[in-house]
């Protein structure tokens, strides 16, 4: 099972105009294979900090990526450090992963948020897995998906998912606590420079 795969797969599969940042998406997926390897005991968290665990071989290959990022030495990486190294560019690497395996194909349905060419997902037993977690309403996906703006539109009207999704684990928790927290940094950064941008411009408007 890989969250982060199935995480993108969720993201791509978005109405048009209901886009994911790739900032907000690599971030979630850094998160994503962090839990993933808290689950299988791979690492394990001391407060904030990730302490790697015994040994695991991942049968997915951008899992193993993301174990060997692991940093072994103490001091151990904080969640939040690991968010920004290991997810630069990561939406990038898990689409190129998605298309080399084929479970993308070229088409003409949507433009995907994160980047120019037109891109659909496959309607394969990797995409059958991601939909059917995020149908069964799988606490840990549906929160990573909120934290990147996707809406849980399963059943709106039903009281049933008018709760926030309930996680058994405190680690698991503690990451998508740091996971929010990391998507609202990044946009305070986006707001900022969009501020100071237009200030710029404006400058040049004075006569």
């Amino acid at each position: 099972m890989s969250t982060a795969k199935d995480l993108c797969i969720i993201a791509m599969d978005e109405r048009p105009g209901a886009g994911v940042g790739q900032g907000d998406l690599s971030l979630a997926l850094a998160g994503a294979e962090l839990i993933d390897l808290l689950a299988v005991e791979a690492a394990s968290l001391d407060g904030d900090s990730i302490v790697p665990g015994g040994p695991y071989e991942p049968h997915d290959e951008l899992v193993a990526e993301a174990l060997a990022a692991l940093i072994r030495e103490i001091p151990y990486e904080s969640v939040e450090d690991w968010l920004w190294r290991r997810g630069r560019d990561l939406s990038d690497t898990y689409q190129a992963a998605l298309e080399a395996a084929g479970q993308l194909t070229r088409g003409r349905r949507a433009l995907l948020p994160f980047g120019n060419d037109r891109l659909e997902v496959a309607e394969t037993p990797v995409r059958r897995r991601a939909q059917s977690r995020w149908e069964a309403g799988e606490p840990t996906l549906l929160a990573l998906a909120k934290a990147v703006g996707i809406a849980d539109t399963r059943c709106e009207d039903s009281s049933e998912h008018a709760s926030e999704p309930v996680h058994e684990h405190e680690a698991v928790t503690t990451v998508l606590a740091i996971v929010n927290d990391a998507v609202m940094e990044l946009e305070a950064v986006r707001q900022r420079r969009s501020i100071e941008n237009a200030a710029f411009a404006n400058v040049w408007r004075v006569p």
